[in-house]
């Protein structure tokens, strides 16, 4: 792989976002995560999806951390200050739930309560049913787990064209007209700032073409046994989805339908936030984070 990495200088003085960078090094990447909180707590595993990098979760960490926990916030690889390998076929769905599980293997993280959002959710709900032991609840916000079995909506394919015809890829772009609120230039400037060109944004480009919308998709059967264990999963599992997201809409409900830990959760409906809900409504859902973990 030839591997790029976004200089640090484009991380500084992004507002609102002052966290302390931590590194783990698999398979000859670096891949950067957000650690704060005490040490010794339960840790909540936020993962974002795309084309953020957990500057997406600036809102949501303070409010996590103050009820006494320790949350962990990578960068996916291809985003935010993780290393980006230059090719698109550098990056596969099995990749993306290896580097991921590389980060939870290294912290040694036990008693996870998952927060997945978009790709969060695809790549953590994996994570979860692969490594039971580990994770002790789930929070699933917009998101799902394809195995091309069902028909992936008319919404996401009219993005998944978008996303490869579009000739520049602009990453806050995307980002603000999928929010309800629509977020300030010097916040859409920072969700740029992993991306100073073209090159750094081979993952963000390949990730839509990673979503299996056929049967024979190669993650079709990964997801499909991850699937199997889900619909046995008894621990507690909370969907907080948005009203205004239409690649995702209906998501929360087959949840509902088909996890045994979703019966008598507090599930939730967020009003007046788009497809990235941490942006819109990012205090609030940390406290719907919060209080699911106290009950």
């Amino acid at each position: 792989m030839k591997i790029l990495r976004t200089p640090d200088e484009r991380f500084e003085n992004l507002p609102d976002y002052a966290f302390v960078p931590h590194y783990i090094e698999t398979s000859g990447l670096r891949i950067h995560y957000v650690d704060e909180g005490p040490r010794n707590a339960d840790p909540v595993l936020l993962l974002h999806g795309e084309p953020s990098w957990c500057y997406l979760y600036r809102k949501m960490i303070p409010v996590i951390v103050a009820a006494g926990y320790r949350v962990i916030a990578p960068d996916l690889v291809g985003f935010g200050r993780s290393d980006k390998p230059e090719q698109r076929e550098d990056y596969t769905y099995q990749r993306h739930v290896e580097w991921m599980r590389a980060v939870i293997e290294a912290l040694d993280l036990h008693n996870i309560t998952l927060f997945g959002q978009d790709w969060g959710g695809l790549i953590g709900l994996r994570l979860a049913a692969e490594n039971e032991e580990r994770f002790s609840r789930i929070v699933a916000s917009n998101t799902f787990l394809p195995t091309g079995d069902i028909h992936p909506g008319k919404a996401f394919l009219r993005w998944q064209r978008y996303s490869q015809e579009i000739p520049v890829f602009h990453a806050g772009g995307i980002i603000k007209g999928s929010c309800i609120i629509k977020p300030s230039p010097d916040v859409i400037a920072a969700y740029d700032a992993p991306f100073p060109d073209d090159r750094y944004l081979a993952g963000a480009r390949k990730f839509p073409m990673l979503v299996p919308v056929t049967p024979d998709d190669p993650a079709s059967v990964p997801n499909r046994t991850a699937l199997k264990v889900l619909k046995r999963w008894q621990k507690p599992f909370l969907t907080a989805f948005s009203d205004s997201d239409p690649i995702t809409r209906g998501g929360d409900l087959f949840f509902q339908a088909n996890v045994p830990g979703t019966k008598g959760q507090p599930h939730v409906t967020i009003e007046g936030a788009g497809h990235f809900v941490q942006e819109d409504k990012g205090p609030e859902l940390a406290k719907i984070i919060v209080n699911f973990l106290a009950t």
